[in-house]
């Protein structure tokens, strides 16, 4: 039996995770020694119980190794383990680096240079907007934008990066034939093409509560810094932010309104040291050795983000103010709306980071 193939049985034994299996490799010295050891043999290995030991004894009984070799091949994917170059390895670093990693797509590299983007699923429209255009600017300057594939955050984030024309990878919570969100599956697609789409999960592990956090580590783990854009206390991308600072990653936290839920995750980590986060000048400076200036892509004429849908009024307050800044009741004439949609259609588009307002409540676009 090839190593790949052990390491890939052994994955799916139920209850045999990446620290037993060290510690299995440590004693065997291969993954097929430990696939042909009976259960004494392997319960002298620290941290192997009778369960676990029986378990990996009678693998095959549980396993059908072939099928899921057979699967790998129809899907079109392949196999890393941590034998293999393109492993990530900033990956190899954390306490309990996966077994195997399912992959769709490519790594390569200058994925080394990866950054999280990460976030609620139930998102502001401003938190999709800064999510999209993190992404966006982090992929332009040649950075790989990690997320979850998840709707919200980690869906903006990889639409932003893949309009910059750069690379995205998705970390999956399930196996690499479910497409979670199902919406998602277009977008996937587009993802392996101009990065990859990943799992540790074997084929057909549908996603649960416990998937998740699994997935978030490995999201972290890949890259130098996670930056959380928005996420309430209880949120995934939280547990995300404490699996990079357990591996020694930078944090950025996005600010957000004082007032709303999904702000209270990010202020609650630049309370406990984690970097406040605008833009991307934010992030990069931290990685000096990785982006001095002078080899810095500018951002000062970079390839147009594509716009946002903007509702009527936002549009109509959009082409007033493409004449100069103006204060409210000159927005309110030059775009021929009641004063009500007017103040709601500025409002929107400060959130979307399309206009900014200046001190007498004037108001200017940003671009």
């Amino acid at each position: 039996m090839e190593s790949k193939h052990a390491y890939v049985a052994l994955n799916m034994i139920e209850h045999l995770g990446p620290v037993r299996l060290r510690q299995l490799i440590a004693h065997f010295g291969s993954p097929q020694a430990i696939l042909a050891a009976d259960p004494p043999a392997l319960e002298q290995v620290h941290g192997i119980g009778s369960d676990v030991a029986r378990s990996i004894a009678s693998w095959r009984a549980t396993v059908d190794l072939e099928a899921e070799l057979r699967r790998i091949e129809s899907f079109g994917c392949e196999v890393l383990t941590q034998e293999d170059d393109a492993y990530p390895p900033l990956l190899r670093e954390i306490y309990d680096p996966p077994i195997v990693l399912y992959l769709r797509g490519s790594l390569e590299p200058r994925d080394r240079n990866a950054i999280a983007v990460v976030g609620s699923r139930q998102t502001t429209t401003y938190g999709g907007e800064v999510a999209r255009r993190l992404g966006y600017q982090l992929a332009y300057t040649g950075v790989t934008v990690v997320s979850g594939g998840a709707r919200g955050i980690d869906t903006a984030a990889h639409q932003g990066a893949l309009a910059a024309g750069g690379r995205t990878v998705a970390v999956l919570g399930t196996g690499i034939d479910i497409v979670f969100p199902p919406e998602n599956a277009q977008l996937y697609e587009r993802i392996t093409e101009s990065g990859a789409v990943l799992t540790q999960f074997p084929f057909g592990r549908p996603a649960d509560k416990q998937s998740f956090p699994i997935r978030n580590r490995i999201v972290a783990g890949m890259t130098l810094g996670t930056v959380v854009v928005e996420a309430n206390l209880s949120s995934g991308a939280m547990i995300t932010a404490q699996f990079a600072i357990d591996a020694g990653r930078q944090v950025f936290a996005v600010p957000g309104r004082i007032d709303s839920p999904r702000s209270k995750g990010c202020h609650d980590l630049i309370k406990k040291g984690a970097k406040l986060c605008e833009g991307i000048d934010d992030i990069l400076p931290e990685f000096e050795y990785l982006f001095p200036p002078p080899n810095r892509p500018s951002l000062s004429n970079p390839a147009p983000l594509p716009a946002l849908e903007l509702s009527e009024p936002e549009q109509a307050v959009h082409r007033a103010l493409e004449a100069g800044e103006m204060d409210t009741d000159e927005v309110i004439r030059a775009s021929g709306l009641p004063a009500s949609a007017a103040s709601v259609a500025l409002f929107s588009l400060e959130m979307k980071r399309l206009v900014r307002q200046l001190p007498g409540r004037r108001y200017q676009l940003l671009r």
